[in-house]
């Protein structure tokens, strides 16, 4: 460095702002990712990847703007950028092994550097030659390799090389990522029995196991509006590990529909009617940038847990969202519901946006609606509450399985839940809950058998989702 005397600037590059943590809201993301950029893409192939910022997420996972390639690219654009919100489990299926092209190109060199102007490239399988193919040349010794911050591999000639610096052209051959080959099928995933390995959706239930965070919403944007996928998400939703559930977040195909009236006929015959499911129409824009509606009220759901002590209580309905318009797939075509056409949507059991002091989500019905009206199967805050509920009592009481069945072991439990129980409903999180163990439950038989069960009744607070003030004139004032 140069001697130095005086005043001097310095930038650093924009940060994000650091993300809230949500532990009840967990998102767990299936799709692709540009993984040629990580730090090491061999090891984010179909294994949950779990990220606490922006910055983790990109040097775990790579990352592009072209979300209709790379699709967990736009969930860390939505829940680290627009929402701020953490952790995302990513799961990426795209595997360089398999979804793989071969490429070939003329590189122009310019005072010993060049870019490779194709996306995707595999670092390791890059081979540079001279321009007439015959002489090739070596990584370390010949040449540097780089990407620069478009994700484009850079060359540059090591001095001393056989490349010279009067050297103007050079031919290369690649591999590279290829996410057109990458199917429903993939996402879909499964076990293969002879690698043991698991894929796709089924490394929800991997999740745990590895990573010790109990999934709490399950979504593929861009391939959730398929109803094939969507029936694969749901199953996963529910029972994961055996034990807990957790809700997942669907997309409605809005380039199939294109009217707000036809969004119900769709949803009920492609069976988008679980009670675990948060159904979204149409799509949504920020700025330049389209978004499947489900990256938004995935991140927006947990955000709103992270603002109420972790407790899924609170709606992510009227919740404001950074979005611009609401669109269809093209990404062009402008949507735009008064509050009775998205009231319509909500009968249905579709969550969707509307524009009344900023840009708000709207809807408290899970898709079960209007098929069911048990509360908490119908409204998304009570059905996550349960499910929460259920998680958490798992997770704290797992170390008395196997104790003795005697009664410090049945006072313990039930003493702890009415506190928790009473300690929620003075914070004004529940209505109330109790816990009881009634000896008409318990036979002697299923005692002698080491089966204990307990009965608890839970009371979460609906949304106030209809206040009515009802008007009258009064001719004594």
């Amino acid at each position: 460095m140069s001697y130095q005397h005086g005043i001097y600037i310095q930038e650093n590059p924009t940060s994000v702002t650091p993300p809230i943590v949500s532990d009840s809201g967990v998102q767990v993301v299936v799709g692709t990712a540009p993984i040629n950029l990580a730090k090491n893409p061999s090891a984010v192939v179909n294994k949950p990847i779990t990220a606490y910022s922006w910055k983790e997420a990109v040097e775990n996972l790579g990352y592009s703007d072209d979300w209709d390639n790379y699709t967990l690219c736009e969930v860390m654009d939505a829940s680290f950028r627009r929402i701020g919100v953490a952790p995302v489990i990513f799961i990426n299926v795209l595997d360089p092994e398999v979804h793989k092209a071969t490429g070939t190109e003329t590189l122009a060199l310019s005072g010993g550097e060049g870019t490779i102007e194709t996306f995707g490239v595999l670092l390791d399988s890059l081979v540079i030659k001279d321009s007439e193919g015959v002489t090739t040349y070596t990584k370390g010794i010949d040449y540097l390799v780089a990407f620069n911050s478009d994700g484009y591999p850079v060359i540059s000639i090591i001095d001393g090389g056989l490349i010279t610096l009067e050297t103007v052209e050079l031919k290369v051959e690649f591999n590279k990522l290829d996410p057109s080959l990458v199917k429903d099928l993939d996402i879909i995933g499964g076990y293969d029995l002879a690698t043991n390995k698991y894929t796709g959706l089924e490394l929800v239930g991997q999740v745990y196991p590895m990573l010790g965070i109990v999934p709490g919403l399950i979504l593929t944007p861009g391939h959730s509006q398929k109803p094939e996928v969507a029936t694969v998400i749901d199953v996963k939703s529910e029972a994961i590990n055996g034990s807990f559930n957790c809700m997942n977040v669907l997309d409605i195909d809005s380039s199939t529909v294109t009217s707000y009236q036809d969004a119900p006929a769709w949803k009920n015959s492609n069976a988008y009617t679980s009670k675990r499911s948060i159904l979204c129409w149409p799509k949504v824009k920020i700025g330049d940038k389209v978004y499947w509606f489900s990256s938004i009220i995935a991140a927006l759901t947990a955000y709103t847990d992270a603002q109420n002590d972790n407790v899924p209580y609170v709606s992510p309905s009227n919740k404001a969202i950074p979005i611009s318009a609401t669109v269809l797939a093209d990404g062009v075509t402008e949507v735009y519901l008064d509050q009775l056409q998205a009231n319509f949507l909500n009968g249905a059991g579709i969550v969707t946006a509307i524009n009344i002091n900023g840009w708000r989500a709207w809807g408290n019905n899970t898709a079960a609606y209007p098929s069911t009206t048990d509360p908490k199967d119908r409204f998304i805050p009570i059905r996550r509450v349960f499910d929460w509920w259920g998680n958490t009592f798992i997770l704290t009481y797992f170390q008395k399985v196997d104790d003795p069945a005697n009664y410090r072991l049945i006072e313990s439990i039930v003493d702890s839940e009415n506190i928790r129980g009473n300690g929620l409903q003075a914070r004004g999180q529940i209505a109330g809950a109790k816990i009881e163990f009634r000896e008409e439950d318990n036979p002697v038989t299923d005692i002698l058998n080491g089966s204990i069960r307990f009965i608890q009744k839970i009371a979460a607070f609906p949304p106030a989702e209809n206040i009515i003030n009802v008007f009258e004139f009064d001719p004594a004032m």
